[in-house]
Order: structure tokens, then sequence, then C-alpha cells
């Protein structure tokens, strides 16, 4: 007869959005509310323009106007994960099929709400830099995404990657570690993003053709994780008298916060 033992502890991918290279807050019981959504205005988003001397233009004299930008209103909106467990209750108590769901819940919440950030915020809004005749190398890719961020946005942002072409990044050296964190030549964070790589989907919503993934840019990140739910909090109320099963769900909510304007391209898989 087998010897039953513990389960193998896993560890989250190091580089996704909630390790320790990204801000990461936790949102105290005084701040509840902000789970319904929050606010903010935009900061940096509209460029800092060179000023032309007026009696230097063509021909001398021309008007030269100043331009002056009115801050956009930027917005997250939570993002709800959970994780269940069920049993017979014959086989676990409660206590072991909560501390299954936590431990479910601890491993697999950083894939989930990268995919919801993903699917949610940062696609829909995203312009697309994709050339009209298709998917360009890795390397391009990353090449057109930083161009266009540093264009509209003066500040260090973040290279999104999914995982499943995380691999290529170390090509044509795309990004080295500082430390523990990665980031690129031109500065940016990278992150490598299961969630992205489980979609996988454009601005358009639809996955990439096989061989080719999508990558994003977007300004600085930042994540504010709500409390820890669990239901039902009591063993009694946790079985299903029908079956004879015991379910407990945890579950949290949280805001990913990005701004200004995010920016994808396709890429191909070939090295």
């Amino acid at each position: 007869m087998s010897t039953v033992v513990e389960a193998l502890p896993g560890t989250p991918l190091p580089h996704g959005i909630l390790s320790g290279c990204f801000d990461v807050q936790e949102i105290p019981d005084s701040r509840l509310h902000e789970l319904l959504g929050i606010e903010w205005l935009s900061l940096g988003c509209c460029p800092t323009q060179v000023w032309h001397d007026p009696c230097a233009t063509d021909p001398p004299g021309a008007p030269v106007e100043k331009t002056f930008c009115r801050p956009t209103v930027e917005r997250a909106d939570p993002i709800h994960v959970y994780a269940g467990a069920e049993c017979s209750t014959i086989g676990w108590s409660y206590a072991e099929a909560r501390r299954e769901a936590l431990l479910s819940l601890e491993l697999g919440q950083q894939r989930a709400i990268e995919e919801g950030f993903w699917r949610d915020t940062l696609a829909p809004n995203a312009v697309d830099l994709t050339p009209a005749e298709g998917p360009v190398p890795l390397v391009q890719g990353v090449a057109a995404l930083e161009g266009a961020l540093a264009e509209t946005y003066g500040g260090r942002g973040v290279l999104h990657v999914p995982a499943g072409a995380a691999a290529l990044l170390g090509c044509c050296q795309v990004a080295h570690r500082e430390g523990d964190c990665l980031e690129t030549l031109a500065g940016n964070q990278v992150t490598i993003s299961a969630g992205a790589s489980a979609l996988n989907t454009g601005p358009d919503g639809l996955p990439a053709e096989p061989g080719s993934a999508w990558l994003a840019i977007t300004g600085p990140v930042q994540v504010r994780l709500g409390p820890i739910g669990v239901v039902p909090d009591r063993a009694g109320a946790s079985v299903d008298y029908r079956f004879n099963d015991l379910r407990v769900l945890v579950e949290r909510s949280a805001l990913v916060r990005m701004t200004c304007q995010p920016y994808m391209v396709r890429v191909t898989l070939c090295p």
C-alpha cells in the first residue's frame, strides 16, 4: 500500500507581475472601497515639446503656438481571482480543504491576475505596431515597442513578454538581469507573463497564429491586492449534504494600474 506524503510545494514564476520587481501593495481595511475601481489623472503622457524661435521660422515672423495638454482620466477595474477545493467528507476535513485552496491561490494568483489584466485592460487599449507584412523577429518587435513608448512617455516602462516567448529574450541579449529583476538595454523593466502566454491575444481579442506571439509595452505598472476571503468560514456550511461533498472557496480582488498609451506587436517564435 502506498504511503501518503505532503504535496510537492510550488513557487510562482520569479519574473511575473507579483514578483518583487514591481510595485505590489496590500490594500488596508480602511481603503477596501478601492476594490470597486479607482481613477486618477495621467502623468507624463503628454510629451514635453521643443520651442522654436518665431524669428527663425520660414518665412520669418510666422506664428508659432505652444501646445497644451489636458490630463486624461485613467481607470483600473477590479480583477477577481479564486481557487476552490472539493472532496468527499470522508477524505478531507474542512481545515485540510481550506489549506488546499489557500495554497492553490498562492501559487496561481499571479497567472490569473496577469490574464485578467491582459484580457480586460492592456490588449483592448493597445495600439498594434505589427507591420502589414506580418509578424517580425522578436528583437525588431521589442525595438518598435520601446521606440513607441519613448516617443510618447518620458519614463521607464514595462515590457510584457508571454512566457511562451521568454526563451527568445536571451538570443540577442534583449534582456539582462539587474539583481533579481530583468530589464532591457533601454532600461525598461521586463515581466514574463504566464497569463499573457495563456491568452496570446492581440488588440482585436483574437489569439496569435501558431508560431507567433503578442508582446506589449506599457508605462509603469502597480498592483493593489485586496484581502483573501474564505467561503464558507466554518466547517458546517461547507458540506453539501445531498452528495456528502465538502467545498471551500478562497478569493481575492486585485487592481492593476498602468499609465499612458500601451502598444503591442506580433512577433515570430523563431530565433
